[in-house]
């Protein structure tokens, strides 16, 4: 997805003043800047689409153990405890189901679309799939979703690259949840100015998240981590819709990002050298798992 280098905030303001969507903005530069049909370029996302629909499916009805052992049922877990919940099929629960579903699916090297990464997958497809079911919107309608999403992905990677290893997981978990905000809010027909405050109310609530995977591995505590923040972005998107603004610009909220990772130190950005990593129980699971696989050869 390409900006120019644009501000989000002048992405809006075109998009508001043309009387259009974030994502049929982002669809249109996006086949202007790359000389592509913007039908294929929606058929291209129409599969994209789908290969996240799938991860949901997969990860929630048939898990599998991760290679280390330590992830690949939360999907299903909560699958299954939002169908026995007091209020049976709790929205919530659904969406944190939906969003672990697609990281265990991830973390046993299945198919998914980094969403911006692999790490902070589940993330965008749950909500959308929520805001989909809530609103019994066409398949046409998440496909524009995703390109807004996209577009806002773009604009955080003009401050910092969409890795924890260069901005901690605020820089991955957190973009997604931006994005995943935005998404809903287009989803239940909010403005692009709307869209714009629910990606910076869902992103200023994760600055200096950091990235601190136990073992290195992209699993703990990353499936649950999408599982929370997907709750965390479809709450800002609620937030925006309900007509609550972020006191501080959304531009300026990227910008505070990038500071903040640029100045983590380096053991809190996926080398598995501080944080959780670095707890005694993430010690001993590194340790386990380095026995487990030296044995193998």
């Amino acid at each position: 997805m390409h900006t120019d280098g644009l501000k989000l905030s002048e992405l809006i303001a075109e998009a508001t003043g043309r009387g259009i969507s974030l994502g049929g903005l982002a669809l249109e530069r996006e086949a202007r800047l790359t000389f592509t049909d913007p039908d294929c370029l929606r058929e291209r996302m129409r599969r994209q689409w789908r290969v996240m629909q799938e991860a949901m499916e997969t990860g929630r009805e048939a898990p599998h153990a991760s290679r280390s052992g330590l992830v690949g049922f939360e999907g299903s877990l909560m699958h299954q405890r939002a169908q026995e919940a007091l209020e049976a099929g709790s929205p919530v629960l659904k969406l944190a189901a939906l969003a672990m579903s697609v990281s265990c699916v991830n973390a046993c090297m299945g198919r998914i679309v980094a969403a911006p990464t692999a790490g902070a997958c589940g993330i965008l497809p749950a909500v959308i799939a929520s805001a989909q079911e809530d609103t019994g919107c066409r398949e046409d309608s998440c496909v524009d979703a995703l390109f807004a999403a996209g577009l806002i992905g773009a604009v955080i990677s003009g401050h910092i690259e969409l890795a924890g290893a260069s901005g901690g997981c605020q820089a991955e978990c957190g973009a997604a949840a931006a994005m995943a905000a935005v998404a809903a809010v287009q989803i239940y027909g909010g403005s692009p100015e709307r869209s714009g405050h629910a990606a910076a109310l869902s992103l200023k609530n994760l600055l200096g998240l950091v990235c601190d995977p136990v073992a290195g591995l992209v699993e703990i505590p990353c499936v649950k981590r999408n599982g929370f923040l997907a709750v965390h972005a479809w709450l800002a998107a609620q937030m925006s819709l309900a007509g609550m603004n972020s006191a501080v610009p959304v531009d300026e909220v990227f910008a505070a990002m990038a500071e903040i990772g640029r100045s983590m130190p380096e053991s809190l950005r996926e080398t598995a050298a501080g944080g959780l990593a670095a707890t005694p129980a993430g010690q001993e699971i590194r340790s386990q798992l380095d026995i487990r696989y030296s044995s193998l050869g």
